[in-house]
């Protein structure tokens, strides 16, 4: 096991938004954020945002000004030193699979009757390993409609958010087929090539106003028409991204 150095400006035991300022720090990632005023207070909240680094979850929590307990990929929870690093950024991981992800909505719904913030990217694993124009996005899984319908909350908020990257550079560090050790079964692991390392030098976090998911559309979600609801509700996501991501910068 890899034991993760607290960095020396930091407390001891710092909360996940504690070690995002500090690496935003140690990396020099200039932040810009507009939409704060969007943010609700003491809510179940699930922040939905466009993927291409692996600063996004720092960058977000920053941005945010919250701790934000991200999903990850199942294989960071089994890579020893990689699993202490996102469990100390509050992260949790997808379940394996084939197990339809019991223990990951057991965690996940515990987390948002706690009021807890929680991040999905919505585009999934492909991004992280496709470099693509900075204002290019992926079509949406949906993972988060399913989530949002299902969790046990009376309101739940939906916040859309956009990584609009203005200055970046990158650099492919970890072999892809060095990846497939861990996930044998994920297609994206199968190509050659490196893992491209997108650093942000300077990025705008564009806050949007909540999607609201209420007790009669899960109500709805359970009956004949979920699977068009949970396609409905992703595709909002998406556009509510895009839109955001497409704006001109203010």
């Amino acid at each position: 096991m890899v034991a993760i150095t607290p960095l020396p400006f930091l407390p001891i035991t710092p909360s996940p938004l504690q070690l995002s300022r500090g690496v935003m720090q140690v990396v020099g990632t200039r932040l810009r954020v507009t939409g704060r005023e969007h943010i609700p207070d003491n809510m179940p909240t699930v922040v939905v945002s466009n993927h291409r680094s692996v600063l996004d979850a720092p960058v977000l929590m920053t941005g945010l000004n919250r701790s934000i307990a991200f999903v990850c990929h199942h294989y960071m929870a089994n890579v020893p030193g990689l699993r202490d690093l996102v469990t100390q950024f509050g992260a949790f991981p997808l379940d394996s699979p084939g197990s339809r992800q019991r223990s990951f909505f057991r965690n996940a719904f515990q987390r948002l009757r706690d009021r807890d913030i929680i991040g999905l990217f919505p585009e999934g694993a492909e991004p992280m390993v496709k470099l693509r124009p900075p204002a290019a996005i992926s079509p949406f899984q949906r993972g988060v409609a399913h989530l949002a319908l299902r969790a046990p909350v009376d309101r739940l908020a939906i916040l859309p958010v956009a990584l609009a990257s203005a200055d970046e550079g990158f650099e492919s560090l970890i072999p892809l087929r060095l990846l497939s050790w861990f996930d044998p079964h994920e297609p994206l692991f199968q190509q050659t090539g490196g893992h491209p390392l997108l650093v942000y030098r300077r990025v705008e976090v564009r806050i949007g106003e909540p999607i609201w998911v209420s007790a009669s559309e899960r109500a709805a979600y359970r009956g004949r028409q979920g699977s068009a609801i949970a396609h409905d509700l992703t595709q909002q996501c998406q556009r509510r991204v895009q839109h955001l991501l497409a704006a001109p910068s203010r």
